[in-house]
């Protein structure tokens, strides 16, 4: 081994510990954190009136479904636009853009130099907060080189660029045409993609006529979020009916969240599994099955805790007894008798 070979950069863990670092900033508070986020849904679902919505409100300094944005200079890359649609879009949506709101509908791709543009733009705008590309897969090198690597040295280029330049980068991208019941796993590419972005946003249809969609999001610096959304035909935006972070039920399964609903009216049950599935079923129009369900309760047993049902088995005289009641958050303690430490199945 010789001298000239290059050395990590290394930090012990106690320096580490005694490093002020600063805190991940976001563009749009608790949502849209620098670095890089890659935003997948079906062509013309209504992606890219998000992305305008959000880039006008952010260059302004106003909220985002009731968060916080910090307020800068904003650069939306629409590539499968002219100026004359953008226009129109602007004029649907607001009467005034500010001209701190930036569009271009022509960009180079990454080998013919797209980091170079973006990021001499941000030297002549410092003040820029967000970019976002529409769709990201304009300016991809193309060629026939679609591999996990290939996928994941791409997003790599321009997540360097997003912590190089302290910025939020958005990408609009598309989803596979087969279903998914993972939501990350209907983003189209390999997962590199998904693997080497800092967050994922998945909008997503159960009907392509319809004007509801769900948003989900995950990611490092985030927390798993999912918004239910309705598209004002009049306004032409996207507005939050629900936001799992202020209803923690929307993240479960449909029928646990229904259980939720159901125990807040039922109080309490005592009996057996198949007695109380049943008077799930008939009150709330399912066809749970005894062993499903209940293997379901035992997997969100914790969440469901944390919105007030709890539940515990037990044997009584030889028979087993499954005893279910809801507890709001701030009477918990107050009846011990209702959780217990054992999970048992059916």
């Amino acid at each position: 081994m010789t001298e000239n070979k290059p050395k990590l950069t290394v930090i012990d863990g106690e320096t580490l510990m005694d490093t002020r670092l600063e805190p991940t900033k976001f563009c749009i508070d608790t949502l849209l954190p620098q670095g890089i986020t890659i935003l997948g849904g079906a062509p013309k679902i209504g992606k890219s009136w998000w992305v305008l919505d959000i880039c006008i409100r952010i260059a302004k300094g106003e909220s985002v479904w009731g968060m916080p944005t910090t307020k800068g200079t904003t650069l939306y890359l629409c590539l499968e636009d002219t100026l004359r649609r953008v226009q129109e879009r602007l004029c649907l949506i607001t009467d005034d853009v500010p001209s701190n709101a930036f569009f271009a509908t022509a960009a180079h791709t990454l080998a013919e130099g797209l980091c170079d543009e973006i990021y001499a733009f941000v030297k002549e705008h410092p003040d820029t907060v967000l970019v976002a590309i529409d769709t990201f897969q304009i300016v991809r090198n193309g060629g026939v080189d679609t591999s996990y690597g290939n996928d994941y040295d791409e997003i790599r280029q321009m997540k360097q660029l997003a912590d190089e330049l302290n910025i939020s980068l958005l990408l609009v991208h598309h989803l596979r045409k087969q279903g998914d019941s993972d939501p990350l796993n209907k983003l189209s590419g390999t997962t590199g993609i998904v693997g080497a972005v800092d967050s994922v946003f998945v909008l997503d249809k159960s009907k392509r006529s319809e004007n509801l969609a769900t948003l989900v999001c995950t990611g490092r610096d985030i927390e798993h979020r999912q918004f239910e959304l309705k598209f004002s035909n009049k306004d032409f935006l996207w507005e939050v009916k629900s936001d799992s972070r202020e209803q923690p039920e929307k993240l479960l399964p449909p029928e646990m969240e229904l259980l939720v609903q159901f125990m807040k009216e039922q109080k309490s049950f005592v009996g057996g599994n198949s007695e109380f599935v049943e008077l799930f079923n008939r009150l709330t129009d399912r066809e749970a099955t005894v062993k499903g369900f209940k293997q379901m309760m035992n997997r969100w047993r914790y969440d469901l805790e944390a919105l007030g049902v709890h539940y515990r088995d037990h044997r009584s005289n030889g028979t087993r007894l499954l005893e279910v009641k809801y507890i709001p958050s701030s009477a918990v303690g107050s009846d011990e008798s209702a959780v217990s430490d054992e999970t048992n199945s059916v």
